[in-house]
């Protein structure tokens, strides 16, 4: 297809959404209740990673980015995620300690926008999640400086050479003093199911002056 074909074609792109009715009182008591369940019938459904999440960020200068990254945790504190705490992300992450991030299920009509502050995991939390990674993926840790500019491949298989040869004795591979969990604390999640003709069913929980979690139904 060639680009002014495709130019053409865009406003043309749609589907007619078949997704039941999604009201209030469908929804689990608590927000990650209803974001767990509806990761597990993702994972039922087929859908590729459905811990998936699109993590976006701002510099200190309000610049966004975004990055697709997996969801490593859930429960009543938050959303977590794992990295490198010298990536871009993390900067953005260290300097505004706030961020949003997105589960986009295309294949079953769903969305899930969590938005919130953000905290690092404890050293205990991190440690638990590395010791459970495969020993290719700690390797791949400590030889990448992650967002950083190499002149070409063999500078990163070069690293990844001399840190395997490094812990080629060592049972269990330390985990970097630069590498850890963040979480996403929310005080907003919103659960997004579409709909016939566009009038699509958004409900929010939202966290109030008094931490307690309020619903509100919102316009398509």
């Amino acid at each position: 297809m060639s680009d002014s074909t495709l130019e053409r074609s865009l406003p043309r792109m749609r589907i007619d959404y078949e997704s039941r009715p999604f009201d209030v009182e469908d929804l689990a008591p608590t927000w990650h209740e209803q974001l767990a369940a509806w990761m597990d019938a993702a994972r039922e459904y087929g859908v590729a990673e459905p811990n998936a999440m699109v993590l976006a960020t701002a510099d200190e200068h309000g610049v966004p980015s975004s990055r697709t990254v997996l969801c490593k945790g859930l429960d009543e504190r938050g959303v977590v995620l794992y990295t490198n705490y010298t990536s871009h992300k993390s900067r953005d992450l260290n300097l505004t300690r706030v961020a949003s991030v997105t589960f986009p299920w295309f294949a079953m009509q769903r969305q899930v926008q969590v938005m919130g502050r953000v905290e690092r995991c404890s050293d205990a939390e991190s440690d638990a999640y590395w010791a459970e990674r495969p020993r290719g993926s700690q390797l791949g840790a400590w030889a990448s400086a992650q967002s950083t500019v190499v002149a070409r491949r063999t500078v990163l298989d070069d690293a990844l050479s001399t840190v395997t040869q490094r812990f080629a004795d060592v049972e269990e591979i330390p985990r970097p003093p630069h590498w850890g969990g963040w979480r996403i604390v929310p005080w907003q999640v919103e659960f997004w199911q579409g709909r016939h003709d566009r009038m699509h069913d958004r409900l929010r929980f939202e966290l109030g002056r008094d931490d307690a979690w309020q619903v509100r139904r919102l316009a398509p």
